[in-house]
């Protein structure tokens, strides 16, 4: 009787190094074209700058709301904040004043 015929030590060999050639090329794909491959870089570059903007931007704001914050303080508020706040808030102006508004 025969059975299945037995592969030879180079047929053996030949077929490791293929499954090793396919595992490279394999991880080799995802290397260049992955998520975190060189493709993506430029992508996440742009990203992370974007976000940088954003960030200064924030930044810039919460400045500015720091400072008014710090203006309008109970123990010692700024007066022309106050002023100008109140006239905003309630609509309220002199006779001999004119109003300009500034879209902040």
């Amino acid at each position: 009787m025969r059975g299945k015929p037995r592969l030879t030590i180079r047929q053996k060999q030949k077929a490791s190094q293929s499954a090793a050639l396919g595992a490279l090329l394999v991880m080799g794909a995802i290397g260049i074209a992955g998520p975190s491959g060189l493709l993506a870089w430029s992508e996440n570059l742009r990203l992370l700058d974007q976000r940088e903007a954003q960030l200064a931007a924030l930044q810039k704001e919460r400045a500015a709301l720091e400072n008014k914050v710090a203006l309008l303080h109970p123990e010692h508020a700024d007066p022309d904040m106050v002023g100008e706040l109140l006239r905003s808030q309630l609509n309220v102006v002199h006779p001999d004043e004119v109003v300009i508004k500034l879209d902040d």
